[in-house]
Order: C-alpha cells, then sequence, then structure tokens
C-alpha cells in the first residue's frame, strides 16, 4: 500500500510540475512577447490618466457598458462558437490589389478596402490607411483569428509611402504588431487615441511621429484635420492591460471632403452626437460584422450600423469590420445580407467593394453583392 502511495505521490508531483511550468511558460510569453505591446507608463501615464474618461486606472464609455461573464452566459458562448456553421468561406476570397484604379484629386477619394477594417484613403493629395491590419492572424499566436484565404494573396512591398496611419484601439484585429514592422518606415506620422502610442513606441516607432488625442480633439496634417470621436468599446491585448488605452472613431475632414469612421463599438446616444456636431458627412465607414446578441453592447448588428449611419447624417455607407476573420459565431457573409436588407429599407446608400478593388467616390459607387456567388458553392 505504502508503495501505491508514493506512486500515487510522484504522479501529482509530476502534474503538478508540468502544470507549474505551463502557466510560468505562459506568463513569461505574454509579459515578454513583443506582439504585446506595451502598457502606458511613468510621465505618459500620468498625462492620460488627466482624461475626463478615465476613472480608476481605466477608461470608461460614456454610458454603461457591461459585459455578463457569468459562467452560464461563458458556456452559451461556447456552445454557440461550436455549434456555428460557415464561419468562414469554403473558398479562397477573389481580390484585386494591383488593378487599374481611378485617379485621386482635390474633388475625388479612392478608396482601397484590405479586407476586415483596413483602408486606404487616398484623399486631396495624401494618402491615409485606417487601422492597417494586414497581417495573417488576429492574435498574438498563429493559432486563432486566422485570415480568410485570399487570391491572390496581398504583397507587402506594394504598400505605397504614407502620409498618416490612425488607428482606432489597439485590438489584434486592428494594432498589429506584423503590420507595424513592415510599415512604419514608410509613414510620416501616426494618430492613436490616448495611451496607444505605448504600443508603438515599444515596437520601433519614435515618438515625435505619433499624436495621441482623447475625444474630441483634434490634430492638423496641412489642410486635414483628424478629430478623435467616441465610440462605446473597450481596449486590451494581455491579461492585465484591459481598457488601459482609449478607442475611438474619426473624423476626417479635409478642405472638401469629411467622412467618418467607426472603429469598432455598440450602438449609442454618441452617434447622433457626432452627427449634430460634425455632420453631415460625405462618406462613412461603419462598423457590421464579428457580433453576437451576447456582447451587443460592444458590437453593433448590423440593422444598428444602419441607424448609427443614419444618426451621423452620411450620404453613404460601407460596411467594414467583415470580409477578413471569422471572430463570432454568425456565418462570414451574414453581416453584408443583413445591412444590405437594413440600407434598403432606410433608403441609404450602401458600398460594397470587392476586396482590394479600388474605387471612386465621385463615380460610380460599388453596389454589387458579390458575397452572394460564394453563398451558392
Amino acid at each position: 500500500m505504502a508503495i501505491l502511495k508514493n506512486r500515487f505521490l510522484k504522479v501529482l508531483a509530476i502534474i503538478a510540475s508540468v502544470i507549474i511550468v505551463f502557466v510560468v511558460a505562459v506568463m513569461a510569453f505574454i509579459k515578454f512577447a513583443p506582439q504585446f505591446g506595451a502598457k502606458p507608463s511613468g510621465e505618459h501615464l500620468q498625462k492620460i490618466a488627466q482624461s475626463s474618461h478615465y476613472e480608476k486606472d481605466q477608461f470608461v464609455n460614456l454610458i454603461e457598458t457591461k459585459m455578463d461573464m457569468s459562467f452560464s452566459n461563458s458556456w452559451g458562448m461556447l456552445k454557440e462558437s461550436l455549434s456555428s456553421k460557415n464561419t468562414s468561406p469554403k473558398e479562397e476570397l477573389d481580390t484585386f490589389f494591383g488593378t487599374e484604379k481611378p485617379a485621386a484629386n482635390d474633388s475625388n477619394i479612392v478608396v482601397t478596402w484590405y479586407g476586415h477594417s483596413a483602408l486606404l484613403l487616398e484623399i486631396e493629395g495624401k494618402k491615409i490607411f485606417l487601422d492597417p491590419m494586414l497581417g495573417p492572424y488576429a492574435s498574438p499566436v498563429p493559432i486563432f483569428g486566422k485570415r480568410f484565404k485570399n487570391a491572390p494573396t496581398f504583397d507587402f512591398d506594394n504598400i505605397p509611402q504614407l502620409d498618416a496611419v490612425i488607428y482606432s484601439h489597439d485590438h489584434y484585429d486592428h494594432l498589429d504588431y506584423y503590420t507595424i514592422k513592415r510599415i512604419k518606415d514608410k509613414v510620416g506620422h501616426f494618430y492613436t487615441p490616448l495611451g496607444l502610442g505605448s504600443h508603438l513606441k515599444a515596437w520601433g516607432v519614435p515618438e515625435e511621429k505619433i499624436t495621441e488625442l482623447d475625444w474630441w480633439e483634434a490634430a492638423q496634417l496641412e489642410q486635414f484635420t483628424f478629430t478623435a470621436t467616441p465610440a462605446r468599446h473597450f481596449s486590451g491585448r494581455g491579461t492585465d492591460d484591459r481598457n488601459k488605452t482609449l478607442w475611438a472613431s474619426w473624423v476626417i475632414q479635409g478642405e472638401h471632403n469629411k467622412i467618418y469612421f467607426s472603429g469598432d463599438g455598440g450602438y449609442g446616444p454618441h452617434f447622433k452626437e457626432i452627427g449634430d456636431k460634425m455632420g453631415p458627412f460625405d462618406f462613412a465607414m461603419m462598423e457590421c460584422g464579428q457580433y453576437n446578441h451576447r456582447w451587443e453592447p460592444i458590437h453593433m448588428m448590423p440593422e444598428q450600423t444602419v441607424q448609427a449611419s443614419l444618426d451621423i447624417r452620411t450620404k453613404s455607407m460601407m460596411p467594414i469590420h467583415w470580409g477578413g476573420f471569422s471572430l463570432a459565431p454568425h456565418e462570414w457573409y451574414e453581416p453584408a445580407v443583413r445591412v444590405a436588407k437594413a440600407a434598403s429599407e432606410a433608403n441609404l446608400e450602401l458600398v460594397t467593394p470587392k476586396i482590394g478593388k479600388a474605387f471612386s467616390l465621385s463615380q460610380d459607387l460599388p453596389h454589387v453583392q458579390w458575397w452572394e456567388d460564394y453563398m451558392k458553392n
């Protein structure tokens, strides 16, 4: 009996040792792997903590935004994820990078969608990239959040010199370490919400090339005004940095054009406030995808995307935050189907370009429902 007991204790000791080593390895990875970025600290933290949206060591939303993390709700989300179908295309999505595109000029904005929320704007002589997440995985490890297969695949060498890069928040599907390392030397200046510059500096971006803004603050780039406006969301890349950096939507205003970029977030009264203060807009790029009824406070349903577009008073709207990754249990094309129906009912012009196909805001806007070709297969 004593021999069996000793063997049992040895087995337990081995199991405990393996668990301890695993936990220590994970903690070390999170602490030292560069893709997690860095939290604001020192004088930087003291400065951003002066924001009226910073309370009890973290940023907060304008209205209450709680997530139900109870066991029953978490279990329900797990079951939904395990039973979900068609969350990724069964075949490669055709892309059109490098094909012929319209000429940009003072009165003509040229837009190229890179999938999900990454968009290149050629506007009034400037090239401005919004949330350039161009990496293969929307996660810190190459296991989760794999990008949909594209044909042909994107080539980093074709990224032009950029006058500005604007980020909405620091989640992996928007701020990507891999992308920053590839494009940082091509970027004239980075514009971010408060605190997010700590990640960029950790990745080798000079501090003088970073401008951080609070909600309703603005920065100038020659004739352009970039205004960080409210969003209803959250931030964080690791286990101890939740809401340590701010999230935002953006108004981009030149001499001839005014456009809106929603970033991520749930529906709220801030959209009407933005419309009243800064609208109407010529064009808006609005979050529409990776949603679920369980996290509605932080991600809009497609019908809410249309209502938010009406609130900000935009002439036309392009749904983003879809077509790149499977980060929710809905079918990958569902956001496009639902938002098209809601926009039609609301008499809102919906802009639906193919990935990589540049289009002009002053010419025929793309309205083709291209995702239907993949639904049939």
